[in-house]
């Protein structure tokens, strides 16, 4: 019976260590769509936050001169 046990064994240990390294992979993979997709949200944003004065100024002005 003691062999039997040390083999379950073994082969539950080397389960277990295919289990962690594809966790492993799944959680770098989520982490890098977590970070891609920030990113591609964050920075328009920020982006915009300089753009969208900047066309308000220069819509005003074109607005101005019309009624001038």
């Amino acid at each position: 019976m003691e062999p039997d046990i040390t083999a379950r064994l073994t082969a539950l240990e080397e389960k277990v260590d295919a289990v962690f390294i594809s966790v492993e992979k799944t959680r770098k993979y989520f982490l890098t769509s977590v970070i891609i997709t920030i990113a591609m949200v964050v920075l328009p944003v920020i982006g915009l936050l300089f753009v969208i004065p900047s066309f308000l100024s220069s819509y005003t002005s074109n607005i101005d001169s019309l009624t001038q």
